[in-house]
C-alpha cells in the first residue's frame, strides 16, 4: 500500500485549521454570547460552528501520523515518554497561561468587589471555576466533566486530545501494519461508534461534558490516522488534487452547515475536505496557502485557547464596569459591535502568546531552559 515517499510537510491542513478555530470564535460569540445577532435566521453555518472542534481531532490523528508512523511503526518502547513530552510542550505553556490568567482576573474582581462592598468572595472548592476545577486544569483532567471543572471552557477539547495521546503510540503500529481490508473495517468500527452517538444524542455531536465526549474524540483521532494511511497508499489520488474535487466538498460542506443538515453528515464530509486539501497542489492550494491564512492557522490553538479568556473577561466588564448582566438587553447593533470587539481582542492576543508562550515555552521544555531563554530573547528582538 504506502508506496509514497514521505511528503515533507503538508500544506493547506495549518490554513484549514486556522479556518476552524475562527469558526468556533463565531459560533461561541454570536450564536452563544449574543443572543440578539440571531444568524441562525440567515444561515445555520455559524450555529455549527461545533463541529469546527469534530475537524480538530480528525486533523490531529492525520498530522501526527504523518510525524510519528516511522516511529512507532513497529514498537513503541521508551520512545512513548519522548512523544508525550513533545506533547505536554506543545500543549501545556499556553493552557497554563491562559488558566492562570482566568484565575488571576478572578481575584481581580474579587477585589473590586471587597473594595466596593466590604467583602471578598471565596473562590469555591468545587464546581466550575473553583479550587477542585483549577487542580483538574493542572493535571490537564477536566475534559470528562468540563461543566464541573472548567475555567477556560474551550479547553476540554485539549484534555479530551490529550486523552487520545495516552493511547496513540499503542494504537498506531496496529493501525500501520493492518492490511487495507482491516483499516476499512476499523474505519467502519470508527464510524458506527459515531453513529450511535449521534442516535442516543438525536444527531447532536456537540458533546463536550461527560464521558460520551470520549465517543467524539477517539473515533475521529481515529479516523484521521486511517487518512492518513489512505493518503499514503495514493488512494484517488489524481481525483483528489483535482481543483473541481476541492471546490465540490468545499461546496458541499457549505450547503450542508448552511441547511443545518445531519451533524454526522459532516464528519466524512470533513474527511474527504482533509485529503482534497493535501493532495491539491493547484489553485486551491494557492488560495488556500496565502499568507493571512497561514498566519491564522499558525496562531490557530492560540486563537483557540484565548477566546474564552477574552469572553470571561468581557462579561465581568460588562457586569461590574457597566452594570450590564443580562446580555439579551443589548440591541443587535451593540451585539455586533462588541463582538467585532472581541474577535479583534483574540487576534491581537493570539499573535504574540503564539510567538512568545507557545514557540518559547514549547523549545523551553523541549530542549532546557538556556534554549528557552534565547528563544523568549529572539522573539521579543523580533516584536521590538
Amino acid at each position: 500500500m504506502r508506496t509514497q515517499t514521505n511528503p515533507g510537510h503538508l500544506h493547506s491542513l495549518t490554513p484549514l485549521r486556522g479556518i476552524a478555530a475562527l469558526w468556533v470564535v463565531l459560533y461561541h460569540y454570536s450564536f452563544q454570547y449574543f443572543p440578539n445577532l440571531h444568524p441562525d435566521s440567515y444561515t445555520h453555518l455559524v450555529q455549527k460552528g461545533y463541529l469546527a472542534v469534530d475537524l480538530f481531532f480528525m486533523l490531529s490523528g492525520f498530522v501526527l501520523t504523518h510525524v510519528y508512523h516511522d516511529t512507532f511503526s513497529r514498537s513503541v518502547g521508551d520512545k512513548y515518554w519522548s512523544f508525550l513530552r513533545a506533547r505536554v510542550a506543545r500543549l501545556y505553556p499556553l493552557h497554563l497561561a491562559v488558566l492562570l490568567l482566568f484565575v488571576a482576573t478572578a481575584l481581580a474582581v474579587r477585589t473590586v468587589e471587597y473594595a466596593a462592598t466590604g467583602s471578598f468572595p471565596a473562590i469555591p472548592l468545587k464546581g466550575a471555576e473553583s479550587v477542585g476545577a483549577l487542580v483538574a486544569n493542572l493535571f490537564m483532567l477536566q475534559g470528562l466533566y468540563a461543566s464541573m471543572l472548567s475555567w477556560n471552557y474551550p479547553a476540554w477539547s485539549i484534555s479530551l486530545e490529550f486523552m487520545a495521546y495516552l493511547v496513540f503510540p499503542f494504537a498506531l503500529p496496529l493501525v500501520w501494519r493492518a492490511g487495507g481490508r482491516t483499516q476499512a473495517l476499523m474505519a467502519a468500527g470508527a464510524l458506527a461508534t459515531l453513529c450511535l452517538l449521534a442516535w442516543a444524542t438525536q444527531d447532536n455531536l456537540n458533546q463536550w461534558d461527560g464521558p460520551q465526549t470520549l465517543l467524539r474524540c477517539l473515533p475521529e483521532f481515529l479516523l484521521g490516522t486511517l487518512l492518513y494511511s489512505a493518503f499514503r497508499s495514493g488512494l484517488a489520488a489524481s481525483l483528489l488534487s483535482s481543483d473541481l474535487t476541492m471546490a465540490g466538498v468545499v461546496l458541499a460542506i457549505l450547503l450542508l452547515l448552511h441547511a443545518g443538515g445531519p451533524d454526522l453528515l459532516a464528519v466524512p464530509l470533513f474527511a474527504l475536505l482533509i485529503l482534497a486539501a493535501v493532495a491539491n497542489r493547484g489553485r486551491a492550494a494557492a488560495a488556500l496557502n496565502v499568507r493571512p491564512l497561514v498566519w491564522l492557522g499558525d496562531v490557530s490553538y492560540s486563537l483557540y485557547l484565548i477566546h474564552g479568556f477574552v469572553e470571561y473577561a468581557t462579561t465581568r466588564v460588562l457586569g461590574l464596569g457597566l452594570g450590564i448582566y443580562d446580555r439579551k438587553a443589548l440591541p443587535g447593533g451593540w451585539s455586533m459591535a462588541l463582538l467585532v470587539a472581541m474577535v479583534t481582542a483574540c487576534l491581537l492576543m493570539a499573535g504574540p502568546a503564539y510567538r512568545r508562550i507557545e514557540v518559547g515555552g514549547r523549545r523551553l521544555l523541549r530542549e532546557g531552559p538556556s534554549v528557552g531563554r534565547l528563544t523568549l530573547a529572539a522573539a521579543g528582538r523580533r516584536a521590538d
